[in-house]
């Protein structure tokens, strides 16, 4: 299904289509009633078929499964792997230190930038 900006499809270089979603009909001649999660509730089931593309399976698409280590207050901590990268940001003549860090059970694209100085004093084992 095409993306649109609501869909936080943006950019020349972003991928144009989001899904996939199972048919869960055949409405017309050129209609297809589709089951969209319930992030999509405001958006209409059916679409037309030059909207819709057909899902090529890539194995990047199946995530890995690892069990996730719970504390009794249910709460969950992200804890980093690695630092990937470092960078600085000026703001009003003032500059910022930023690594880039790779976050346990996550993929490298979604790899974040945090300040360094934060990091470093949670995290001192990342910078020895």
């Amino acid at each position: 299904m095409k993306g649109i900006i609501r869909f936080g499809k943006k950019g020349k270089l972003s991928p144009r289509y989001i899904g996939p979603f199972e048919i869960l009909e055949k409405v017309g001649d050129v209609t297809y009633r589709l089951a969209l999660p319930p992030s999509l509730s405001n958006v209409h089931n059916i679409f037309y078929v030059s909207m819709l593309r057909r899902y090529i399976p890539n194995p990047s698409h199946v995530l890995s499964y690892e069990p996730l280590e719970l504390s009794q207050d249910v709460s969950y901590e992200e804890q980093p792997v690695e630092i990937l990268d470092r960078k600085e940001k000026e703001l009003r003549n003032k500059k910022i230190p930023l690594v880039k860090v790779l976050w346990r059970n996550h993929e490298l694209e979604e790899a974040t930038w945090e300040r360094e100085e934060e990091m470093k004093m949670k995290y001192p084992h990342l910078f020895g």
